[in-house]
């Protein structure tokens, strides 16, 4: 039975500083073009190689630079390993079950790279300039940077048009991200707490819109709004920490408002079987989520698919409302400082993001009912897994004690968000929480 994840402020789970294996591996296997990545712990005594693949056991032998080994998968099944290392890397054959006929065999290349050695138990501040950008949340990109639990990094991000802060043109248009950043220990099955420490403005403007997304138009609004769409530039003062549109006049003339930087683009990268998702898509692992509540002093909680995570971010807004119903929010490049924690063996269904004050699941489909049913499945399970509750206990919470909200309508999906105070919450046990060993 999964257990309890906690506020990031009390009882988070966090994989301990000492539990990744000495020699850690990431094995890809080429299965007819599409690659299947795995952890591979691996403990050398000798002539004789023992450890994990995938979490399966392994045995097997190191004689010089080949290695051998054999998986037994929890159905019985046995996978055979046949590589040659050479420094951080690995490559050979495997001998496997065929994937339509299991007392067939297939034969399949496959190489792997050495994850770095921890250089000290100390959480650590990496330092991150980035040298190119993604237009894809892909679990085929290279990995940027190797972080491990309890790691933070300082970036800066572009806006959604590829310009970086000094209003030059880095990447292609698209919400470019940064990254990925490959967490240590991370694996399918756990959740990736993101803590966003610091998000802030670097430079004195945005660029929107003006214009209503399609979602939204009546008839009337639709020929009422049909030659918007065009440019605005808003100027932002960092001392005041306000926006106004650039050039205003008539009654936006003296029109500003209080800027909330956020990340528009939060995610780690789709589990195998799926694609490369574009940069504008979101899903069960984040994505484009453009939720204005994705901002300084909250917890992003994402699901881990692949190996290491990989973690993507970008799409920088100053401000954004509900929905982003412009289409653009004021796109803008920020300075980022992000911790990120790891909570081993627990599964969340959907995007979570967690305030002082309140929790919150996001749904994430085609339809404004798909994305409302993701959001209401996913807070009920938060409330079950955190506090114990049976679902009928669980749904009797929901009903005097939810808030929805839009959160965006400008993408190919609609995103609703589901909310709870935790005042409400207060009086109800916490489970208990399962540390990793």
């Amino acid at each position: 039975m999964r257990t309890s994840l906690k506020w990031s402020s009390l009882l988070l789970s966090v994989l301990p500083l000492h539990a990744l294996a000495a020699d850690q591996w990431i094995l890809a296997t080429d299965l007819w073009g599409n690659s299947a990545k795995q952890t591979l712990n691996l403990d050398v005594k000798g002539a004789r190689a023992s450890g994990t693949l995938g979490g399966d056991p392994i045995s097997g032998t190191l004689n010089g630079a080949q290695l051998k080994f054999t998986a037994t998968g929890s159905d019985g099944q046995v996978y055979h390993y046949d590589g040659r290392i050479d420094g951080n890397r690995m490559q050979g054959r495997s001998d496997e079950p065929d994937t339509n006929n299991r007392s067939a065999r297939a034969a399949h290349d496959f190489s792997a790279w050495r994850v770095p050695a921890r250089p000290d138990t100390a959480p650590r501040l990496h330092d991150f300039t980035p040298s190119d950008y993604s237009n894809t949340f892909s679990a085929d990109r290279a990995p940027a940077l190797v972080i491990w639990p309890g790691d933070s990094v300082r970036t800066k991000t572009l806006d959604s048009g590829g310009v970086d802060e000094n209003g030059i043109t880095r990447a292609l248009f698209g919400n470019p991200q940064v990254g990925p950043f490959f967490v240590a220990g991370a694996e399918p099955g756990d959740t990736l707490a993101i803590t966003i420490s610091s998000l802030k403005l670097n430079r004195d403007y945005a660029d929107s819109l003006d214009g209503i997304v399609g979602r939204l138009k009546t008839p009337r609004i639709a020929t009422e709004t049909a030659t918007l769409g065009k440019p605005v530039r808003w100027e932002l003062d960092r001392v005041r920490g306000t926006a106004r549109p650039q050039g205003a006049s008539g009654a936006l003339k003296h029109f500003e408002i209080p800027v909330k930087p956020m990340l528009g683009g939060l995610a780690v990268a789709p589990g195998f079987g799926y694609p490369p998702f574009s940069t504008g898509d979101t899903s069960d692992f984040g994505g484009n989520m453009d939720f204005n509540a994705v901002v300084e002093g909250n917890t992003v909680y994402l699901e881990v698919q692949q190996p290491g995570a990989l973690l993507y971010v970008g799409d920088g807004h100053a401000l954004q409302g509900d929905g982003e119903t412009s289409q653009w929010a004021l796109e803008t490049s920020l300075d980022v400082v992000l911790k990120i924690e790891l909570i081993k063996k627990q599964s969340i269904a959907t995007p979570r993001v967690e305030s002082p004050t309140q929790i919150m699941t996001l749904g994430q489909a085609g339809s404004s009912d798909d994305a409302l049913r993701l959001a209401t499945s996913g807070m009920l399970q938060w409330l079950r897994q955190s506090h114990g509750l049976d679902m009928s206990q669980a749904t009797q919470v929901l009903g005097v004690a939810v808030q929805y909200s839009v959160v965006n309508l400008a993408g190919r999906s609609v995103g609703v968000a589901a909310k709870i105070d935790k005042a409400v919450l207060k009086d109800l046990p916490l489970a208990a929480a399962k540390r990793s060993n």
